[in-house]
């Protein structure tokens, strides 16, 4: 059986403008209405679950939501491999995973398992390398205890790029050009179009230019930057 889990959160970046100098993180992007079935889920209520709820994975869970593995599409498609032949003694032996799974009738026989998880405060970009290194497209967000929070997808890493222009070079102004230039920042200006960030002006330190352009890069959302800034030459 397939139940719903809506976990509380924190306020995000976009609720709580204080946060906006720091890191996005997955608990700023996840999924907290959670899919999740338990290791008896049946066959047929998993593959129900999936498209009843437009989701390729589900995490399976024990007992007060501790995540003991996750159940995918890939995990469910050699019941339909093998229905018209059985495997020879060769592809059995080769196969092993995939014919046991096409021959079990529930989660906890057919999930991938350990399950691979995400701490809620871990980066974007941490994410982002986690799914790549496993070439997996979500992952349960589980906190020390490893109790499910929600869940992460691909999709969910891309949001950042959602934010708008204006919010992005209000940021940028903010976190860099004003810490980094609080005697010239009034020279300054910061644009931002379809994610591309132009900082253009004079600033009084030379050292800093490259600083301000590495800082810039790392606003969550941004596309890319052209910094553009100059300084006297040194004498």
């Amino acid at each position: 059986m397939s139940t719903l889990h809506s976990i509380p959160r924190s306020p995000t970046h976009a609720e709580d403008p204080a946060m906006t100098s720091t890191p996005y993180t997955v608990a700023d992007v996840m999924t907290t209405k959670v899919i999740a079935v338990t290791p008896s889920t049946g066959f047929k209520d998993i593959a129900t679950a999936m498209e009843r709820w437009k989701v390729t994975a589900l995490p399976v869970i024990e007992g007060e939501g501790h995540v003991v593995g996750v159940v995918s599409e890939a995990d469910l498609l050699p019941k339909e491999e093998f229905h018209e032949h059985r495997p020879g003694l060769i592809e059995q032996m080769r196969r092993l995973g995939d014919t046991a799974k096409a021959g079990s009738t529930r989660a906890e026989n057919m999930m991938t398992t350990p399950a691979v998880t995400i701490r809620p405060d871990a980066t974007l970009p941490q994410a982002a390398r986690l799914m790549a290194d496993r070439r997996i497209k979500h992952l349960p967000v589980v906190d020390a205890d490893g109790t499910l929070k929600g869940v992460v997808s691909r999709a969910d890493l891309l949001k950042v790029f959602l934010r708008s222009d204006e919010e992005l070079a209000a940021e940028i102004r903010r976190t860099v050009v004003d810490r980094l230039f609080p005697l010239s920042r009034e020279s300054v200006k910061v644009t931002v179009t379809e994610g591309i960030a132009t900082l253009t002006g004079h600033v009084r330190d030379s050292h800093l230019i490259g600083m301000a352009d590495r800082l810039a890069r790392s606003v969550e959302g941004v596309v890319q930057v052209r910094c553009r800034l100059e300084a006297p030459a040194s004498p």
